[in-house]
């Protein structure tokens, strides 16, 4: 019994020695290696160059994914800024303008057309049937809100207040089909073109824009405001620009094609504009009333 242990430990140490040997053997730097080495060392090969590419290809994946979202974030961000700087571009525009045409009648007194004061209010109605013509705001005439007052978002103007309650308002937009949504506007340029909004092109989703002179001539990509002289709504309210420009059948006028400022099928938030110059029928019922006094 003592000699088989004996025998079993003295080959247990063969075999370690033997081991030992072979590691030391293998870490030596050589130029040549043996077969079974070689062997080793191309089936690790083989196999790492396998898993290599799917594993590479999933983690660029990701990182595309990753790249992708973070390009999306910036893409609205910048859009935000954008609609913010086309509506100070036109702004300026306007202000340019109307600072000339101060200085030509310097002495003379002039109404602001541009005063304002606004009202924030959020969208909580929404016909499917009329999803074009009309949308419900939860502000009313309690928060100051009333009939003809302009609406717009950040983006620019969307309709005006048809009808208002306490509480609620219901507002036109400008996509709607009622031949009575009117509204005074200006295109803008080296010399004004002046028109009215009347109607929308379902099939284009471009705004009309009409009763424009035949000799004025309109630009593309023009920038397009409210001229403020249609009595109640303030003065430079950004509409859009002019992609087309086209002449009547009788030749006397012509249509502007506009594409708005804003999205009319995902409107949220608003601001419903308020004039603070008094339109003419406001300073007409002042002054009876003051006779009547």
């Amino acid at each position: 019994m003592p000699q088989f242990f004996n025998k079993r430990l003295i080959l247990l140490l063969a075999s370690i020695i033997v081991l030992v040997a072979l590691i030391g053997f293998s870490l030596r730097e050589r130029e040549q290696l043996s077969w079974p080495e070689q062997f080793l060392k191309d089936t690790a090969g083989w196999f790492q160059n396998v898993f290599h590419k799917p594993v590479s290809t999933v983690t660029g994946f990701a990182r595309n994914l990753n790249d992708l979202q973070h390009t999306y974030d910036e893409n609205k961000k910048l859009k935000s800024r954008l609609d913010e700087y086309v509506k100070l571009k036109t702004e300026v525009q306007d202000l340019k303008k109307e600072n000339e045409d101060m200085r030509k009648i310097l002495g003379k007194e002039k109404d602001n057309l541009r005063k304002t004061s606004h009202i924030q209010a959020t969208v909580i109605g929404r016909n499917p049937s009329r999803w074009h013509e009309v949308i419900t705001i939860n502000k009313g005439t309690l928060h100051g809100v009333q009939p003809n007052m302009a609406v717009e978002t950040s983006g620019g103007l969307i309709g005006k207040v048809k009808s208002s309650n306490k509480f609620t308002s219901s507002v036109q937009l400008l996509s709607s089909m009622d031949p009575k949504n009117r509204i005074s506007a200006v295109i803008q340029g080296n010399e004004d073109a002046y028109g009215l909004i009347e109607g929308y092109d379902q099939k284009t989703q471009l705004v009309l824009l009409k009763r424009i002179p035949f000799d004025k001539k309109v630009k593309k990509n023009s920038n397009v405001i409210t001229s403020g002289y249609g009595g109640i709504f303030p003065r430079g309210l950004v509409v859009g620009k002019v992609v087309d420009v086209k002449i009547d059948q009788y030749g006397l006028n012509q249509t502007a094609y506009i594409k708005p400022a804003t999205d009319f099928y995902d409107i949220r938030n608003v601001i419903v504009v308020k004039r603070d110059i008094p339109s003419a029928e406001e300073q007409h019922a002042g002054q009876e009333g003051d006779d009547g006094e």
